[in-house]
């Protein structure tokens, strides 16, 4: 996605959470079934869990994010945490859902919006902070994704960002307008 200049927080947190959402897409194409499953050892998590928990938290966080508290009633965050029997396709329609809904709720945000008080777990939050807290939890767990992604493709993984060893050649294409920055 190229760099759009821009002093709207709003614009800016959308191209992040874009960028974010598309790094752990990156990363999940590039591993089979059993590698989205897999779990590095006992107390770690998967990728299916780690996309099953963002889905949970993005479709709680979300909806109805002006007028009702983050963590909703119906939600068993403990539950996300498990392996469960739902398959891939269904992990990631949960997952495409909770983005949906993020984008959906960003996208209608105003600037007015970043004022009022959200709450999370009963806790007051500005609209700005509610918003910084998610594109934190966003951000680390599709690290996560990626850092498993990478382990499994191991020398068939294909970069998300600047190749190693590439760096001077990526930033003479983004001197020439080549490449993206982002």
């Amino acid at each position: 996605m190229a760099l759009v200049f821009t002093t709207s927080y709003l614009e800016d947190t959308r191209t992040l959470f874009h960028q974010t959402k598309g790094l752990a897409d990156g990363a999940m194409a590039q591993v089979s079934d059993e590698q989205f499953f897999a779990a590095l050892g006992e107390e770690e998590n998967s990728i299916a869990i780690v996309v099953k928990h963002m889905a949970g938290n993005l479709r709680s966080r979300w909806t109805d994010f002006l007028t009702t508290d983050g963590e909703k009633p119906d939600r068993n965050r403990d539950s996300e945490f498990e392996q469960g029997t739902l398959t891939r396709a269904e992990l990631l329609e949960a997952w495409e859902r909770g983005w949906a809904a993020l984008f959906h709720t960003l996208d209608s945000l105003t600037d007015a919006d970043l004022a009022r008080t959200i709450r999370i777990r009963g806790e007051a939050h500005s609209g700005m902070q509610a918003v910084n807290r998610a594109l934190g939890h966003c951000a680390y767990h599709a690290g996560q994704i990626v850092l498993l992604a990478k382990h499994y493709a191991g020398a068939n993984w294909k970069t998300l960002s600047v190749p190693r060893n590439k760096s001077a050649e990526f930033n003479r294409k983004v001197a020439a307008g080549e490449a993206s920055q982002r």
